[in-house]
Formats: C-alpha cells, structure tokens, sequence
C-alpha cells in the first residue's frame, strides 16, 4: 500500500508561481513511476506531468509544457511541481499519483493509488 499526501496548493494572482509537493509513505518509492493530473471545475481529470523512477526522464502534457517542472526526491520519498507562470485555466485540484507497472506514464488508468488532492486557484 501507498499513501500520498498533497500539499502547497492556495491562492495565486495570475503569472505567479506555486510549487506543489507529494509526500509518500512507500519505502520503495524509487520503484514507482511517479504522475501529476488536475480537474478543473466541471472538466475531466488531465495528465499534467509524470515522471520515471530515477527521476531521468519526464513528460508533460500540452497544457504543462513550457511553464511547469516535474522532479523528484526518492531520498525524501518526496514529489514535487513547480508551477510557473500560471494562468485562470490551471486552477483546479491537482492529485499525485503512483503507478508500479506503468505503460506510458500518461494514462489515468495506469496508476494504482492516488493522493487527496490540492487545490490551485488563480485569479486573473
């Protein structure tokens, strides 16, 4: 079993930067593939970003290109995205995700657990 907790979701005018983090309780955290998705008010749930168990390699769905970074600390058993940038269209909650036998790393049905979420709000 895994439990991820989110945390630094708020409140943030528009072009401003937040920097969300997941914390895990899997001692073997290095040995999942790792995954950010949102929901905005009314929308489906959307891949924002994943990354691989190392940490080397990483994708970002359209929305999140350019402005959003994914890493991750298996030290720590720690996640995190740091959201630059921003804008009124990103303002949803945003989940962590874990997944151990990923395909893709994109797909909403690949992950096996998946956090409480945190909510983003950007004003314009």
């Amino acid at each position: 079993q895994v439990q991820l907790v989110e945390s630094g979701g708020g409140l943030v005018q528009a072009g401003g930067s937040l920097r969300l983090s997941c914390a895990a309780s899997a001692r073997t955290f290095s040995a999942y593939r790792m995954g950010w998705f949102r929901q905005g008010p009314g929308k489906e749930r959307e891949f924002v970003a994943t990354i691989s168990w190392s940490g080397g390699r990483s994708y970002y769905g359209d929305s999140a290109k350019g402005r959003f970074t994914i890493s991750r600390d298996n030290a720590k058993n720690t996640l995190y995205l740091q959201m630059n940038s921003l804008k009124p269209e990103d303002t949803a909650v945003y989940y962590c995700a874990a997944a151990s036998n990923p395909i893709t790393g994109r797909r909403l049905d690949e992950y096996d657990y998946w956090g409480q979420g945190t909510q983003v709000t950007v004003s314009s």
